[in-house]
């Protein structure tokens, strides 16, 4: 066994050299497999030589191994003694190591990468093993400790994801239960579950089953490579000579937003079929559904569809990261969708209970965060306090320039805490501690506040709260990220009834008398609702199982994107 060090180094360097060169033989002897003396002696080699592989810090297929990387390894085959787990008596691939391997290989459908788990080095070593007479226990020992690593990374990616979304500024909370990828690869090989455990670790969700089909579907129009329509400098409108109406219908038809068959009757004008079509499309890239050709909907129709592949992968990738959802109710909102939907029991797997328009924080300024708390709570003619960042940037330097300001819009100056605190007059003496964090505005109840009549609670360190609001004709943009940070609501009144669903005395008309009341009152409730701020750019609607796809406006896809790029996101 001395020389097997030697060998594996040796490989190690190959590999290094040239990453996708096949994996060679070593020169270790070969130990016959015929008979039970013989397999005893390969097992017992095969076995010794794993345990020398487990201790050493480089592994000749994946380079380095991390801490845990290595002590999950060694708890694996401790189970069962230092055993291969890969081969079969004659020291070749199993059945079971071949379907591991096919996995593997087909992780793209998964939304991940399949290098990531160095398949072709697997593949070439299981040729190698096949075809030999008698495997080299050393050319085993790297196989079995390589495919063993490659199957605990898979587990853990299908299941959680590649990085910790915490890593990248979203509190998402990590899944309850314990994840012990040991057993359940140590389990599934004992009870010949490989593909069943895999199928078992994906997200319970109809979303993600969803996604991973519309994926192959964009991957093959992405292999295809379609043509996109030519650019043109204006705006094209129904009944215009378009010289693109032949590609964009070409399009339009492998996106499913135009049925084959109903190319236009004048090839050379932009006719109503086609309009259809673009209002199809539209809806689905959230733009305006105008029908007319203009500049943001021809660049939508120019955006690579590897990156829609891509969009998508990205999607699945988040999906990997939700938190347990348990058996209560939910709502679960989508960011760059600007929309929310609500179901009555998880997981969301169902038509939604309710869904709704929403407007979101600003980009690149007041941005809404990604996390997932509990709804407690629901306040009707609600204070607003406002935020000291508003304050100071906003609230002060208009005071400086009009005194009415805070009159005029209903707000007051206060001294403490919560909605018994003191308002104080607006002297010289109380701006200047305005100013200083020792005093703070809030705006009264009523039909002109800031969050409208009704608050829905959720606490979190960002202070971000669903509400209402009376800027209405805001929710008739297509485009929806105008707050603050918080999520105002496009009908209040209808998420009230829903939230209060199981406190039945709280009637739709008592809703309503509370909002039209003369003070603030507000009403636990008697379960938490999870509520989830989400943000993916690629989702399959819910209400019809379209695709749809959001523009990235807090360039979150951007960072994660290059987040899954760097070395230590394979891990």
């Amino acid at each position: 066994m001395g020389s097997k060090k030697g060998v594996v180094v040796a490989l190690a360097l190959s590999l290094v050299a040239c990453s996708d060169a096949p994996i060679p033989t070593t020169t270790t002897a070969s130990v016959g497999a015929s008979d039970p003396a013989a397999t005893q002696a390969l097992l017992g080699e095969v076995a010794t030589g794993i345990r020398t592989d487990l201790v050493s810090d480089a592994d000749p297929v994946f380079g380095q191994q991390t801490r845990a990387e290595r002590a999950e390894l060694t708890a694996l085959y401790q189970t069962g003694g230092d055993s291969p787990l890969w081969i079969d008596t004659t020291g070749r691939p199993s059945r079971q190591a071949h379907e591991a391997i096919a996995l593997l290989r087909d992780a793209r459908s998964e939304g991940l990468n399949p290098a990531d788990y160095r398949h072709d080095h697997l593949d070439s070593l299981s040729a190698t093993l096949t075809a030999a007479s008698g495997p080299p226990s050393g050319d085993i020992v790297i196989f079995e400790v390589a495919l063993s690593r490659a199957m605990l990374r898979y587990l853990r990616h299908v299941h959680l994801g590649r990085i910790d979304p915490r890593t990248i500024g979203f509190r998402l909370s990590v899944p309850a239960e314990g994840h012990d990828f040991v057993v359940m690869l140590s389990s599934a090989l004992a009870d010949d579950r490989i593909a069943e455990t895999v199928a078992d670790l994906r997200p319970p969700l109809v979303q993600y089953d969803a996604l991973r089909t519309i994926l192959a579907r964009y991957r093959s129009l992405a292999d295809a490579t379609l043509e996109s329509p030519p650019p043109v400098a204006a705006s094209v409108h129904p009944g215009e000579p378009y010289m693109g109406v032949g590609v964009l219908y070409r399009q339009l038809v492998a996106f499913g937003d135009l049925p084959a068959g109903a190319q236009a009757a004048e090839p050379e004008t932009y006719d109503r079929a086609l309009v259809e079509g673009v209002t199809r499309f539209q809806i689905r890239h959230g733009l305006e559904p105008d029908g007319i050709l203009g500049s943001g909907t021809q660049a939508a129709l120019r955006v690579p569809l590897a990156w829609r592949v891509r969009q998508i992968e990205l999607a699945l990738e988040r999906l990997r990261w939700l938190p347990d959802l348990g058996d209560r109710r939910l709502i679960a909102l989508n960011i760059p969708m600007f929309r929310f939907w609500a179901w009555d029991s998880t997981p969301p797997n169902d038509a939604p209970s309710l869904t709704m328009n929403v407007i979101v924080g600003r980009a690149l300024s007041t941005e809404t965060p990604v996390f997932d708390e509990e709804m407690r709570e629901v306040i009707f003619r609600p204070y607003w306090n406002v935020p000291r960042s508003i304050l100071r940037h906003e609230i002060l330097p208009l005071l400086e320039r009009d005194p009415d300001y805070l009159g005029r819009q209903n707000m007051e100056i206060v001294r403490g805490d919560g909605d018994n605190a003191r308002p104080v007059v607006a002297t010289a003496e109380n701006l200047g501690l305005l100013r200083q964090g020792a005093l703070r505005v809030r705006q009264r109840p009523g039909p002109h506040n800031a969050l409208g009549l009704i608050k829905f609670v959720f606490p979190n360190e960002e202070n971000v709260y669903m509400h209402g609001t009376p800027a209405q004709s805001l929710f008739s943009r297509s485009r929806r990220d105008f707050s603050h940070g918080c999520v105002r609501v496009e009908d209040p009144v209808a998420l009230a009834e829903w939230v209060l669903r199981e406190r039945p005395e709280w009637t739709r008309q008592r809703i309503l008398s509370a909002m039209a009341g003369e003070r603030p009152v507000s009403v636990s409730l008697p379960r938490p609702i999870q509520v989830i701020l989400n943000y993916t750019t690629a989702v399959v609607m819910p209400e019809d199982g379209t695709i749809h796809f959001a523009d990235d406006i807090y360039r979150h896809d951007t960072r994660l994107d290059r987040a899954l790029a760097r070395p230590h996101a394979s891990q």
